[in-house]
């Protein structure tokens, strides 16, 4: 692996925004470290730290960093698109499109697939046995929550065509006109009372944030709309929330009547505009850190294996809290100065065992041969759509009463897990088809 990491950082081009990559890393990173530092895990069960200690709540402002990962997605989606566009035959644009997502999305979804058919056979024999009691149940219903981020993405790619020709027509007026309407949605909510309407927002806020990355991609965040982004973004998150009905944290909380993430609000969108303008702001220097071998290629050795680490990083924390009870190691009460003093050795657990599951699943995040530029668009389309319900049905359900027909509403439908393993599997084999199929 390491001469393979050395060979592809030395093959790096001259053009390649490296910066971009240190983002996707690191967000991802972040989001890593900050579940691992909220559980609350006790014997009687789980909670949330920022829940037993309110006033850590303000760290949500740099650590849901979600909105970079959105920002660099929609910089690479732009610049994957037209690539595609300038390399097609003539009049082929259905087939650029299919794909486009079989490209995008398979990096993405053969990680995923593999962790949802491995968890989903571990929880089967789990719950014929007669276990998912304790812990185990807790794991069972939490170990899919993170990927609500993967159906999020899924979106941000199917749309990434259509809003790339808005954002080539209108540029800051097509995110204008996004952010206008979670403005609108947020009002219709809070002012209006509308129900349901406050979903809307979970394609308005995450798509003005994407649409961001196109403007990056031309160049169209300098220096100054930087700062004004960041400035801007951060004084306007800060009244949203002390004079509206926003909550303070960034990310949701249990039992709270109002989340800033589920769905998104004006405020997170605005938390998102300040991170994306000081992401930018400090783009100078960390592109000069990233000129140093060292440094660089451990950037593409994490990029390697991100995305494999993200999905089983829970897999991991719930495993070491499991050792830990199984071995009778006390478990402090959360924010006690034992808990604190003990957060360090469950890092280092946590990091380790993550790191053994990433040695045994990072195959599948290796990218597959290329198909040739054919296919069919409809289907293709069809295929992402079917995988966006799953796996978002999926977060929503998790793999805890898989036997008793457990469902969660998903846009007013009530799903189970088998019925979202269904539709994330037939997606993917759909997209996996319309990239290969030739007209």
């Amino acid at each position: 692996m390491g001469s393979s990491v050395r060979e592809l950082a030395g093959a790096t081009p001259a053009t390649r925004d490296r910066y971009v990559d240190l983002l996707r890393v690191a967000s991802l990173g972040a989001v890593v470290l900050g579940h691992w530092l909220m559980a609350a895990v006790t014997p009687d069960g789980v909670g949330n730290l920022l829940a037993v200690v309110p006033a850590l709540q303000p760290l949500t402002w740099l650590l849901q960093v979600m909105p970079v990962f959105f920002f660099v997605g929609g910089f690479s989606h732009a610049l994957s698109y037209r690539s595609l566009l300038r390399k097609r035959p003539e009049g082929s644009e259905d087939s650029v499109y299919s794909a486009f997502l079989r490209a995008r999305l398979q990096r993405l979804l053969r990680p995923t697939m593999v962790f949802v058919l491995v968890w989903g056979a571990a929880a089967l024999l789990v719950q014929l046995l007669g276990g998912g009691g304790g812990l185990t149940g807790v794991t069972l219903r939490m170990v899919t929550q993170p990927l609500w981020f993967i159906g999020i993405y899924l979106a941000m790619v199917a749309f990434t065509p259509p809003l790339l020709r808005l954002h080539e027509r209108y540029g800051w007026g097509a995110f204008a006109g996004l952010a206008g309407a979670a403005v609108a949605v947020d009002v219709l909510r809070f002012a209006a009372g509308v129900p349901y309407v406050e979903f809307l927002n979970f394609a308005f806020v995450w798509l003005a944030v994407h649409q961001l990355g196109f403007l990056r991609a031309d160049g169209r965040i300098r220096l100054r709309r930087a700062a004004l982004l960041a400035g801007g973004g951060l004084v306007t998150a800060a009244a949203l929330v002390a004079l509206g009905p926003y909550p303070l944290s960034m990310v949701g909380m249990p039992g709270e009547k109002v989340s800033n993430m589920a769905p998104p609000t004006l405020a997170l969108l605005a938390h998102g505009l300040w991170l994306v303008g000081a992401v930018e702001l400090l783009r100078a220097p960390a592109a000069r850190l990233l000129e140093r071998p060292r440094v660089w290629r451990t950037v593409v050795a994490a990029n390697g294996m991100a995305m494999t680490a993200f999905l089983w990083h829970l897999t991991a924390m719930f495993g070491v809290y499991g050792a830990l009870l199984a071995l009778d190691v006390d478990l402090p009460e959360p924010a006690s100065a034992a808990w604190w003093a003990q957060v360090p050795l469950r890092l280092a657990l946590a990091a380790a065992l993550t790191a053994a599951l990433v040695a045994a699943f990072r195959t599948f995040e290796r990218p597959a041969a290329s198909a040739p530029v054919q296919g069919h668009g409809p289907l293709a389309a069809l295929g992402a759509t079917l995988c966006l319900l799953g796996v978002l049905g999926l977060s929503m359900v998790g793999f805890g009463g898989l036997l008793d027909g457990r469902t969660a509403l998903l846009i007013a439908i009530p799903v189970s897990a088998p019925a979202a393993v269904a539709m994330t599997l037939g997606g993917w084999l759909l997209v996996e088809r319309a990239g290969r199929r030739t007209p």
